[in-house]
Formats: structure tokens, C-alpha cells, sequence
């Protein structure tokens, strides 16, 4: 992982845990024990889910560029589906409680995304690559007057 890619991650995990460590305290308030479990597990699952998806967006990006926009939306899409699976697969689980781990789970997506945008707007990524400053290379003419 590239010292962008990390940091990237950072700049989304970062908020995206303290939105689960907000979601855990107010849990408690509301709902004891079995709310902070809900709201702690919420949160963990969209820093692994959203990071590996991260992970696969900025792998995307280098190894096929022409396809990072098609593929990052069918990332995003693919994540909420299977956000709404894990959803579903514990809607009747007494392991902890099911309100406090959906809005968790809903308030750390968000929060995860709204970290994503702003890491990417403040990201200072080259469009294009530099070409080497070495003063003895010389290269041919290129374009229609070559």
C-alpha cells in the first residue's frame, strides 16, 4: 500500500470510529449494554467492509485506470447490498441490540463516506505522470509537425 492509499484509509477509518465510539455512548443511554455491543459491531463492519472496499478501488485505479468509475460504482453498490444483507442476517439475533446496530451501521456508512469525499478532494493526486527531469535524455519530436 502506497503512503496515499494509507493515508486515504486513515482519513476515512478515523471519523468512521469515532462516529461508532458517539453511536456507542448514546447506545448506552438508550438501550445498556447489549446497545454499545450493536453499535461497536455496526461500526466494525463498515471500517472492514468500506476499507476493503478502499483497498479494491485504489488497486482498480492503478492496475486499470480506464475503469476505475464503472467499477467504483459497482463497489458502492455492491457495499450497500451487502450492508443490507448483514442487516438482514441479524435482524433476530439476541446478541445484541438490532436498533443500535442498524442506525450505527447507518451513521458510520455516512460518515465514511463523507470522510472518502473530503479525503479525495484534499488529496493531491497527479493526473498525469512527470516526465523524468534528467537534462542529457532526449526524446523525439512527437505530434504533426514531427
Amino acid at each position: 500500500m502506497q503512503s496515499n492509499d494509507a493515508r486515504m484509509l486513515v482519513q476515512c477509518a478515523v471519523p468512521t470510529a469515532l462516529a461508532g465510539a458517539v453511536a456507542a455512548v448514546v447506545s448506552s443511554v438508550l438501550a445498556g449494554g447489549k446497545g454499545v455491543i450493536g453499535a461497536v459491531v455496526g461500526a466494525a463492519v463498515v471500517i472492514l467492509f468500506m476499507g476493503i472496499g478502499l483497498g479494491v478501488l485504489q488497486h482498480i485505479a492503478k492496475s486499470l485506470p480506464h475503469l476505475f468509475q464503472a467499477m467504483g460504482l459497482l463497489l458502492y453498490t455492491t457495499q450497500i447490498l451487502l450492508l443490507g444483507v448483514v442487516l438482514m442476517a441479524f435482524k433476530d439475533t439476541t446478541l445484541f441490540n438490532t436498533k443500535a446496530f442498524g442506525f450505527s451501521l447507518l451513521a458510520a456508512s455516512l460518515v465514511w463516506v463523507a470522510a472518502q469525499a473530503r479525503a479525495h478532494t484534499k488529496a493531491k493526486i497527479l493526473y498525469v505522470e512527470p516526465e523524468p527531469s534528467g537534462g542529457d535524455t532526449k526524446t523525439a519530436p512527437t505530434g504533426a509537425n514531427s
